[in-house]
C-alpha cells in the first residue's frame, strides 16, 4: 500500500506553489545477493488510488508554477497551429485501381480517409470519417488500414486509451456501413487472403507482445478464428503483411537480432505456412515479393545488409542470391521492388540517398541531397507495374516532400511540398553538420539548425536532442513547430549518438547491451563540442528527448548536471533494472537483446551502473520537466513519477522540477492534429521562462 491520503499533497495556491512530496515507503529488492532499496516503489501500483492522487497532485503543481506562462503557451500554440493548413490533403496513391488519399479540414481533429475510383478527378468516396468516429472519446487512434482485395471492405484498428491494445473494425465500404465484426486484442496487424472474405492478424499477450497469428471470416464470431501460428519464444514478436505481389500473406517472426519468416499463398487460406528460412543467431533478414521473386535484405555475411533474392520453393539462405554488390560501407536501410527494376534506400557516410537498378543489366543511378542535413527515403508505393516511384524528402528548413521520380528518364517530379502558413521563408535559415569528439575518438554526426544572422559568440539558447537506441537513426527533417524557437534565436541540434544507426550497423551495436553507455557519452561530447564551439554555454543550454532518449536525459542529468539549463524528459525509461526484473511487463523480454537480461550478474552490474533511478545522488540537478502518460505500455507511468520523487528528495539545489502526467493516454501522447501542440507549448515555453523569456 502506498501512503495514507494527504500525506504527499501538494499545498496549493500558496506563492510560490510547494511541490508535492511523495512518501517514502521503504521497500528492499534482492538480485544476486545484492540488495536495493526503493523509497518509492508503492507508485508502481496503478490500482492504488494515493496514485493517482499523486499524480494529479503533480499535474496541479505543474499548472501553478507554469501558470505565469499561459498567455506564452496560448501564443506558441497559435503560432504552431497556424502554420498548419487547415484543409489539406495528401498526393493520392493508387493501389488495385483506386486512389487513396487522407485529408484534413478546418476545426477537426481527425484525418478523414478518402478514394477515388479509376482517376484522382472521379468522385470521392469517403471511408472513414475518424472525426465522426472519435466524437466522446479523449483518445482515438487508428491503425492498420487494409481494403479487401476485391475493393469493398476496409479493416482498421481502433485504440482509445493509448495502451497498444486495438480493436479491429471492419467496414463494407459499397454499402457505407460498419459490419458486427469486431475483434479485440490486436496489434492492428491485417492482411487479406485473395477471396476478400478471410483476414489474418495478430493479437496481443498480456505484455503487449504480438505472439499469435489468427485467421478470421467475415460474419464469423471472434471466438471461432483459427490460431494459424503462435510464438512461444518471449524474446520473439509477430507481425504480418500481404507481399506487394499480393500472392503472399507474409508473417515475420523478429527478435532484436534474428528473424523467421512464414508464408502462406493468399488464395489459399486454409493452407499450411511455409517456413522461409529458419531462425539462426544473429541473421536478420525482411521479405517481399514481386515479379515471380522473393526479394531479402539480410545481413548474411554483410553487417550493413544487402539485397538477395530467391525462387518460391528454393527459399532457405543456400538458395540465396546477390541482386547487387554488397557495399561495406554503406547501411541498406530499406528496399522496393518493381517490374524490371529496385529501389534501395541506403545511407552513406551518415546521410540517407537512394539507388535504382535495372534488373536486367544492373545498370544504376544513385542520388542524394545537396543539404547538409536531411531526412529522405520512400513513399507507399504499392504498384508493382509502373514506371514511376515515390519518395520524400525534407531537411531542417524544407517541409516534407513527396517527389515522384521517373524510372525510365532518371528525372524527379515534386508532388507536394507541405504547405508553411505565416510568411516562413527557408532562405532565412541555416543548415549545418558538424562531428563531435567522443573519449573514446569516434566522430559523433550533429545536425544543426538556426536563423541566419546569428553570432556564434556563446550566448544563444541550444536545445539539444538526442535518442541512441534500436538502431533508430534520429531524422534530420522538418517539424514546423520548432520554427517558434528558432525565431526567438534557439539553434536547435540533433545529437546522431550511438545506439542509432546513422554510420552503420556497427554504430548501433556499438550503442546497446554492454556498450550501452557510449550513447551517454556520445550525447554529453556533442554538448560539449557546441560549447566549446560558442554555439551556447551552459546557462542557455538545453537538452530533450523521448522514451529512450528521455531515459538518455535522465542519465545525463545524473551524469553531467552543469551542462544545462533545463531537460525536458518525456516518458523517460528510469527504472531500469528493477522493470527488467519483471519479464511480466510489457516490452521487457523482447528487449533483452537490446538492454540485456539482468539475470545475468555481469548485465546487471552494468545496467545498475546507468540506471537513472538507482543514481539519483545528493546534488545540484537543473531545471527539468518530465513526462508521463497512464496508460502507457512501453515506458510505465511510474518511471517518471519515481525519478521525480526520488529527484526532490536528493537533490542539493532549488531549480524547478515538474511532472505532467497525461491521466487518458499512452506512449505517445495525444491523438489529435493538433491537440499534441498543447504539449509542445508547454515544453517551450518552460525553456523560455527559464531564459526569462515572456513572449
Amino acid at each position: 500500500m502506498g501512503p495514507g491520503p494527504r500525506t504527499w499533497a501538494a499545498e496549493l495556491p500558496q506563492q510560490p506553489p510547494t511541490p508535492p512530496r511523495a512518501t517514502k515507503v521503504p521497500k528492499v529488492l534482492e538480485m544476486h545477493g545484492e540488495k536495493r532499496l526503493d523509497d518509492y516503489f508503492w507508485i508502481n501500483d496503478r490500482t492504488d488510488p494515493n496514485v493517482v492522487a499523486y499524480l494529479e497532485a503533480e499535474n496541479a503543481y505543474a499548472t501553478a508554477v507554469m501558470k505565469s506562462t499561459e498567455r506564452l503557451q496560448a501564443r506558441l500554440f497559435e503560432e504552431m497551429a497556424g502554420r498548419l493548413k487547415p484543409n489539406d490533403r495528401s498526393v493520392p496513391v493508387e493501389d488495385n485501381g483506386y486512389f487513396y488519399y487522407t485529408r484534413h479540414e478546418e476545426g477537426k481533429e481527425y484525418p478523414i480517409y478518402c478514394r477515388r475510383k479509376g482517376s484522382r478527378t472521379a468522385a470521392e468516396e469517403v471511408m472513414l470519417d475518424v472525426n465522426v468516429l472519435a466524437e466522446g472519446h479523449t483518445l482515438y487512434k487508428t491503425a492498420g488500414l487494409t481494403v479487401s482485395p476485391d475493393n469493398r471492405v476496409l479493416a482498421f484498428g481502433v485504440d482509445t486509451s493509448g495502451n497498444l491494445m486495438y480493436t479491429i473494425f471492419f467496414k463494407d465500404l459499397a454499402a457505407g456501413k460498419m459490419l458486427s465484426d469486431a475483434i479485440p486484442g490486436t496489434a492492428a496487424d491485417v492482411a487479406w487472403a485473395a477471396d476478400s472474405r478471410t483476414v489474418f492478424y495478430t493479437t496481443n499477450d498480456a505484455t503487449v507482445r504480438a505472439d499469435r497469428v489468427m485467421r478470421h471470416e467475415l460474419g464469423e464470431p471472434p471466438e471461432c478464428d483459427a490460431l494459424v501460428y503462435e510464438e512461444d519464444d518471449v524474446k520473439f514478436e509477430v507481425s504480418l503483411s500481404l507481399s506487394k505481389s499480393r500472392a503472399y500473406v507474409l508473417v515475420d517472426t523478429s527478435s532484436e537480432d534474428s528473424s523467421e519468416y512464414r508464408y502462406l499463398d493468399s488464395s489459399n487460406p486454409r493452407g499450411k505456412l511455409e517456413i522461409f528460412q529458419a531462425r539462426t543467431p544473429r541473421l536478420r533478414y525482411w521479405v517481399e515479393h514481386g515479379g515471380g521473386k522473393f526479394y531479402i535484405r539480410t545481413d548474411l555475411d554483410a553487417p550493413n545488409f544487402r539485397l538477395m533474392a530467391a525462387d518460391p520453393g528454393s527459399t532457405g539462405k543456400e538458395s540465396w542470391k546477390p541482386v547487387v554488390p554488397y557495399q561495406p560501407k554503406v547501411l541498406l536501410e530499406e528496399f522496393d521492388v518493381f517490374n524490371g527494376y529496385v529501389v534501395l534506400g541506403e545511407r552513406a557516410g551518415g546521410l540517407p540517398r537512394l539507388r535504382v537498378v535495372r534488373l536486367s543489366d544492373r545498370k544504376e543511378r544513385t542520388f542524394s541531397f545537396d543539404d547538409a542535413a536531411y531526412d529522405a527515403g520512400l513513399e507507399k508505393n504499392p504498384e508493382f507495374a509502373t514506371r514511376t516511384f515515390r519518395f520524400h524528402y525534407s531537411s531542417p528548413i524544407v517541409p516534407d516532400s513527396i517527389y515522384e521520380y521517373d524510372i525510365a528518364t532518371g528525372k524527379r517530379r515534386l508532388l507536394k511540398r507541405d504547405p508553411v502558413l505565416g510568411g516562413y521563408d527557408p532562405r532565412n535559415y541555416k543548415v549545418r553538420r558538424l562531428e563531435a569528439p567522443a573519449p573514446d575518438g569516434a566522430r559523433v554526426p550533429i545536425s544543426l539548425v538556426f536563423r541566419k544572422g546569428l553570432r556564434q559568440d556563446g550566448n544563444n539558447p541550444l536545445l539539444l536532442y538526442g535518442y541512441g537506441a534500436y538502431g533508430y537513426s534520429s531524422a534530420a527533417g522538418f517539424a514546423p513547430e520548432r520554427i517558434s524557437l528558432l525565431d526567438r534565436g534557439f539553434v536547435f541540434a540533433i545529437a546522431h549518438v550511438r545506439g542509432g544507426q546513422e554510420l552503420g550497423r556497427a554504430w548501433y551495436e556499438d550503442g546497446k547491451l554492454l556498450h550501452k553507455k557510449n550513447t551517454y557519452s556520445d550525447f554529453i561530447a556533442c554538448a560539449e563540442y557546441l560549447i566549446a564551439g560558442k554555439y551556447t554555454n551552459p546557462a542557455k543550454l538545453f537538452a530533450n528527448g523521448m522514451s529512450a532518449g528521455g531515459m538518455l536525459m535522465a542519465v545525463v542529468a545524473n551524469w553531467r548536471p552543469d551542462l544545462f539549463r533545463g531537460i525536458v524528459a518525456e516518458v523517460p525509461w528510469t527504472d531500469v533494472v528493477t522493470d527488467s526484473l519483471d519479464p511480466n511487463l510489457p516490452l521487457v523480454t523482447v528487449e533483452y537483446e537490446e538492454w540485456g537480461n539482468p539475470g545475468s550478474k555481469e548485465v546487471y552490474d552494468y545496467l545498475l551502473s546507468y540506471s537513472p533511478y538507482d543514481n539519483v545522488k545528493a546534488q545540484a540537478y537543473p531545471a527539468m520537466l518530465a513526462t508521463a502518460a497512464f496508460n502507457d505500455t512501453q515506458v510505465m507511468y511510474w518511471n517518471p513519477a519515481k525519478w521525480v520523487a526520488k529527484l526532490r528528495a536528493m537533490r542539493t539545489d532549488d531549480n524547478v522540477i515538474l511532472l505532467v502526467t497525461n491521466m487518458a493516454s499512452g506512449h505517445s501522447g495525444a491523438s489529435g492534429r493538433l491537440e499534441k501542440y498543447k504539449l509542445t507549448a508547454l515544453k517551450y515555453a518552460f525553456m523560455l521562462n527559464l531564459l526569462g523569456r515572456t513572449e
